[in-house]
């Protein structure tokens, strides 16, 4: 029955023992106190909590915060509570061991029979109610230390002087006898009492603090999901934007693809309504002849002779002619414009996105933070001022995207030295030459059969030629006769050189073609405005501002604009390739051959139309325009 009572009592204690906790020192209440929110604390922790606190007064339990330092009552119930479980823990600790003494008793020492009633820590033995009579009557034993039996007496001597312990060595954290005393004179030794009560301050303490370091890790704990969800928040806002411009990318570029096939739609509606009245003339052309058909075999059923040489007179003074078909094309310059302008649109994507990746990461500031590869598009596919508010969004683009071009083009100056010009200019024309001298790179690149999908047709321009100038083979060939041809008057020709302009003129888009030299090379190819001088020194080509060309004076080349001369390294090239970029305001003169060489360059911006322009110096120069399929 007394096992049963401990075995039922452990719990109860347990769990009220629990209740009566310091939720700061994890013991029984010492002096407990209550704050405003209602919990309770020991005095003693609950005053170290708040004075290392740098955060006001609030409760180490809930987090609740007060204003002011909260006046402080003792709270008697739960003293009186505490007081009584610690009696009741006492009274459950002796029965405890007498119900350990009934399951395995401690032996006196003395007699060796009977069951020990006390333990004698003076005397380091265990002794029955026989026994312990001289401890209870005498005198001499009345300051012995007597306490429940104990099993582990042995354990409480010393090992080396078989004495109680009865000290604890701080520095080597081990309890001693008096006698080891004197082998721990340099060491700071204390009753075991005293050193409980010492190390009971330090745990508590040690509890405080991680007890700070644990609500300190919360803190950190919470900022740390509060940034988290500070930078998830800030990569879906920047995912949208992102999101926002590839959409404006991809509706200019889903614009400029409907302009772009709208005009071949509408050539070829033009074209097959030219095939469909051409094709409604010869159907009535086919009808007139089947009329004239029956009425021919019907007169040959006439037996009279004189209605048969009437109707025969009439039928032989009725004509008819073979059927004619015009020739009817399309618009090759439209066609290649405008594919060219889709040419364009992707060249300027992958430079953008090439451009993009080669970058190297660098600090900016918050203002540019938009990519160029919107306004970049926008400039390319519209050639338009946007209205309203959208004008004053890609306008701003627009000046991004110089500053932009110019931080890449000073990023890449850095790897080479480069020669500077004494007058740079402003950022947008930096950032300008920048973009052009890349597009000229990329066509640098290209293969001969990718620049002849911008190939042309060029024909000669009868008044445009010197009495002196043979054209032939349908105007594609031209020398130079010795002597005079009886060509007309005409505003256009030339009358001081014998030179001679291409019919075809470009204003916009990329065009290419190929000019043979045959026999000796004193020629000269290049390209002019329209508004070029025909009489007079100045009429000569390369010899004014308004024509570019390249010159071959036997084995000497030379390039020539604005009567300025550039002498160029020897090619024996025999076939020539000229790229005229108009929009982007350049023209490359290649040797064509297994592979394409660069022999000049021009960058400029062209103010008016362009015509191809040549010059023959001697009577047995000839120069040919190769016919290319694009």
């Amino acid at each position: 029955m007394a096992a049963q009572s401990c075995a039922a009592s452990e719990p109860a204690l347990a769990g009220l023992e629990d209740e009566l906790t310091c939720s700061i020192c994890l013991c029984l209440f010492s002096n407990p106190v209550t704050v405003p929110c209602g919990h309770n604390f020991c005095a003693s922790c609950l005053e170290l909590v708040w004075a290392r606190s740098e955060q006001g007064f609030s409760c180490p339990q809930c987090r609740a915060s007060f204003p002011g330092r909260p006046v402080l009552h003792k709270n008697t119930v739960l003293c009186r509570v505490v007081e009584q479980l610690q009696g009741g823990s006492a009274k459950a600790e002796e029965e405890a061991v007498g119900c350990g003494a009934a399951a395995g008793p401690v032996p006196c020492d003395s007699c060796l029979q009977a069951p020990a009633a006390k333990t004698c820590l003076t005397c380091m033995a265990s002794f029955c109610l026989e026994h312990l009579r001289p401890h209870q009557d005498s005198p001499a034993f009345r300051d012995h230390q007597l306490c429940p039996p104990l099993q582990d007496l042995q354990q409480r001597k010393c090992g080396d002087h078989n004495k109680l312990l009865e000290f604890f060595c701080r520095e080597h954290a081990t309890c001693i006898c008096s006698t080891c005393l004197l082998g721990h004179k340099l060491c700071h030794a204390s009753p075991l009492q005293q050193a409980k009560e010492e190390a009971k301050l330090v745990l508590k303490k040690r509890l405080t603090e991680l007890h700070n370091q644990s609500e300190s890790t919360a803190r950190a704990m919470t900022i740390v999901k509060t940034n988290q969800s500070q930078a998830a928040e800030t990569a879906s806002r920047k995912r949208d934007l992102i999101k926002a411009e590839f959409s404006e990318i991809k509706a200019l570029i889903e614009e400029e693809e409907n302009r772009i096939l709208k005009i071949i739609v509408n050539e070829e509606k033009r074209i097959c309504n030219k095939f469909d009245y051409i094709f409604g003339v010869l159907g009535n052309k086919k009808n007139e002849i089947q009329s004239i058909r029956d009425q021919t075999e019907m007169a040959l059923t006439e037996r009279d002779d004189i209605l048969f040489l009437k109707r025969a007179a009439a039928l032989q003074r009725t004509s008819t002619k073979d059927a004619f078909v015009p020739p009817i094309e399309m618009d090759q310059n439209l066609i290649h414009s405008a594919y060219q302008s889709a040419i364009n649109i992707k060249d300027i994507v992958k430079l953008s996105v090439t451009q993009s990746r080669e970058k190297k990461v660098e600090a900016k500031p918050p203002g540019k933070t938009k990519p160029p590869l919107a306004a970049s598009l926008n400039r390319t596919i519209s050639g338009k001022k946007p209205v309203g508010s959208q004008a004053t969004h890609r306008e701003k683009i627009h000046h991004e995207t110089e500053a932009t071009l110019q931080e890449e083009a000073d990023t890449k100056d850095k790897k080479k030295p480069v020669k500077l010009a004494p007058n740079t200019g402003t950022p947008s024309e930096a950032a300008s030459a920048v973009a052009t001298k890349h597009v000229i790179d990329s066509f640098l690149k290209k293969s001969r059969e990718e620049l002849l999908q911008y190939a042309v047709k060029i024909t000669l321009d009868y008044n445009t030629a010197y009495n002196k100038v043979v054209l032939s083979e349908k105007y594609t060939k031209m020398s130079v006769s010795e002597i005079p041809l009886n060509y007309s008057d005409h505003p256009q020709r030339f009358t001081y050189c014998s030179q001679v302009l291409g019919f075809q003129c470009f204003k916009r888009g990329i065009h290419y073609w190929e000019v043979e030299l045959q026999q000796n090379n004193f020629c000269g190819i290049g390209i002019c405005y329209g508004s070029m001088e025909r009489q007079g020194p100045e009429s000569r080509l390369g010899r004014n501002s308004s024509s570019w060309c390249i010159e071959w004076f036997n084995s000497k080349i030379s390039a020539w604009h604005n009567d300025v001369e550039k002498c160029l390294p020897n090619t024996k090239a025999t076939r020539i390739g000229v790229l005229l970029h108009c929009d982007g305001g350049f023209v490359i003169f290649l040797a064509v051959g297994q592979t394409h060489n660069l022999i000049y360059k021009y960058k400029t911006q062209f103010t008016e139309a362009l015509y191809p322009a040549f010059w023959l110096f001697s009577s047995g120069t000839v120069l040919s325009i190769c016919q290319l399929k694009p």
